[in-house]
């Protein structure tokens, strides 16, 4: 009777320590200031940012939308400026500092300094914040 209990209580504990990490499903937040919005997905990741200090490099002649609104990565194809028509400020609720949310191998973490979102598998991902931003 106790190992059924303390597998139980395992397999909980398990479970608790996992889910904050990786949801179920595709999942929006929103930075805990509200100006940098994400979705995250199991293959892909983009995050907007609706004030910035800095400028993205000039919009190549085939994109046809708003560019440089925020920065996007997917399994296959390297972090690079979003040419889009829509956005992802309003994503989600707010992901407090140091807390890190995630799809598949698609992670991204809320600092003071930014979100910075990432490929477990691959390593790439970007940085994005008022300040700066980093693709790698």
């Amino acid at each position: 009777m106790v190992r059924p209990v303390l597998l139980v209580a395992a397999a909980v504990a398990w479970v608790g320590w996992a889910a904050p990490a990786q949801a179920e499903s595709p999942v929006g937040f929103t930075s805990p200031s509200g100006n940098i919005g994400c979705y995250v997905d199991y293959d892909y990741v983009r995050c907007d940012i609706a004030e910035r200090d800095w400028a993205p490099p000039p919009r190549p002649a085939d994109c046809e939308f708003d560019y440089g609104q925020g920065i996007s990565f997917g399994a296959e194809a390297p972090a690079a400026f979003v040419c889009a028509g829509d956005t992802t400020l309003w994503a989600g609720e707010p992901l407090e500092f140091g807390q890190t949310v995630g799809a598949g191998p698609m992670l991204c973490t809320s600092l003071e300094s930014g979100v910075t979102c990432h490929d477990t598998i691959t390593g790439a991902g970007f940085t994005i914040s008022r300040q700066a931003y980093e693709l790698f």
